[in-house]
This record gives C-alpha cells, sequence and structure tokens, in this order.
C-alpha cells in the first residue's frame, strides 16, 4: 500500500470533503496517513481524527512556527497525548530559519525539550527544517548537531529509538547533510517538488540515498505534486511521488512502494 507519513488533515481546507478525501486516500490504495499536530490544539486534533479512521495514526508537537506557544505546562499536555495507543510520533518538531515566528533561542530550547519527550515515550520524531539561505543551510545544520548531541545519549542509555530516532520531513537540503542525517540513523521524507522540473538537488538525494531510509509524504495540503501543482494536496497524490522516486531510481514502482511501506512499519511500529 502506499503510505503517506505526513499530512495535515485537521486544517480547514478540508473540512468541506475531509471523508471524501479519505476516500480517495483508500480507493488509491493509501493505507497508512500520520497526521502530525503542529501545536496543542492540533495535535490534540490529530488524535482524534486517529481515533475516528483506522488508516489515521497522529504525531503530537509544536511546529518551531508556534515556539511561542509553549508554556511550562504544555510538557504534561504532550505527556498525556503520548501515552495514547494512536500517537506513533512526536512531531511536527524543529527549527525555521525562513519565517522566524519565534527568535532561534527559543526555537531550539522548545525543540530540544520535546527531543526529551521522544526521548520518555521512545517517539521517534518528525522533524520540520526550513531554510532561508538555501546554500548555507544553518537550520538544517543546526538540527543535525541537536540531533547527534541527543541521539548520543539515547546510545548511552541503550535506547532503542537510537537505531530509529525520525525523519526529516520534506528534506530540501544537499547530498552530504542527507547522508550525515543518514549516519544519525533518520530517514529522508520526500514531498510533491521531486516532481518539479527544478528539482535537480533532491533528485540527486533520492537516487544516491539508500532506499531503506526513504519515506514518502504529502505534506498536504501543501506541496502538491505533478500534475496537480497549484490546487490543494490530498493523501491520495502520494502515489505521484511514489512513482517518481521508482521512475528516477529505475526501479519498479511495485518494489518502491513496498519498500517505503516496511520503512514506516519500521519507524513508527503501526
Amino acid at each position: 500500500m502506499y503510505i503517506d507519513t505526513h499530512c495535515h488533515l485537521y486544517f480547514d481546507r478540508f473540512d468541506q470533503d475531509r471523508e471524501e478525501v479519505l476516500k480517495r486516500a483508500s480507493d488509491g490504495d493509501v493505507g497508512r496517513i500520520l497526521v502530525p499536530g503542529i501545536d496543542q490544539h492540533t495535535s490534540d486534533l490529530a488524535v482524534d481524527l486517529a481515533e475516528r479512521y483506522e488508516s489515521i495514526y497522529a504525531g503530537v508537537g509544536v511546529h518551531p512556527n508556534s515556539a511561542l506557544s509553549w508554556t511550562d505546562e504544555t510538557p504534561d499536555h504532550f505527556r498525556r497525548l503520548a501515552k495514547h495507543e494512536r500517537v506513533v510520533a512526536m512531531g511536527e518538531i524543529g527549527l525555521d530559519y525562513y519565517w522566524d515566528s519565534a527568535p532561534k533561542e527559543i526555537q531550539h530550547q522548545v525543540f530540544i525539550d520535546q527531543l526529551e519527550l521522544a526521548a520518555e515515550y521512545e517517539l521517534p520524531v518528525v522533524i520540520h527544517v526550513r531554510d532561508r539561505d538555501q546554500e548555507r543551510t544553518p537550520a538544517l545544520c543546526d538540527v543535525l548537531n541537536i540531533l547527534r548531541e541527543w541521539i548520543s545519549g539515547l546510545e548511552q542509555i541503550n535506547s532503542p529509538l537510537a537505531a530509529h530516532p525520525g525523519v526529516l520531513h520534506s528534506y530540501s537540503g544537499n547530498l552530504e547533510l542527507a547522508q550525515e542525517a543518514y549516519r544519525l540513523g533518520m530517514n529522508i521524507g520526500v514531498t510533491g517538488p521531486v516532481t518539479f522540473k527544478n528539482a535537480d538537488q533532491l533528485r540527486e538525494v533520492v537516487v544516491n540515498m539508500p532506499l531503506k531510509v526513504l519515506l514518502t509524504e504529502t505534506d498536504a495540503p501543501f506541496l502538491t505534486p505533478h500534475p496537480f501543482r497549484g490546487k490543494r494536496n490530498e493523501p491520495a497524490y502520494v502515489k505521484y511521488v511514489t512513482d517518481e522516486i521508482a521512475r528516477l531510481r529505475c526501479e519498479e514502482a511495485v518494489f518502491v512502494k513496498e519498500q517505503i511501506e516496511k520503512n514506516a512499519q519500521r519507524l513508527f511500529h503501526w
């Protein structure tokens, strides 16, 4: 089955036809959908969706652009959610230097606090990284440095999470940094832009990284793949991401589909 490991189905852009969207996904053989929260409220909504639909699982966390919403009470809220049987990840968390919605030092602390929660509940992390400087990629470099220290700590306590700690969502960095992430045990999330004509750097990553570390995502309603670019994205369109990965790697689409299903199972245990 196809796997969408990142989809924001709680957004109001799905309010008018959420059931139809999920039916199209089911009809298109999309068997698992991970819905990550971006703050406390949307994390609650993600869990609610996971309770209502068999194909949906939830991630819970505070997005870096929502970092200012973090309070002393926030960790306990996520501790309650982390115990839920349908919660399989801590995320969407990370660093965003594109919008600067929160000071970097606050983003860093909130990110680290959530990594600690992930370790506490042995939940893999779904990491958002966005840079304004696509040459130097300071946010991605900072994320990798923070992850390196965190994963080292996991190894010291023999946490099983150290072997498969998470995924870099909608990866947009270069091949060298993707390889560094791979050495840390991280997966690489691939979204709709892999189908765009100007996605040379992402294509290089997809072709040269081991297939066992790739995950397919829509990030719906955003990042719609060709041939639907410019329209709202939805889980059924993850097929186009999967097929493009297969085309680029000169591999059978059914083989890529099955391997990505295994990759997601290994990471999220769903």
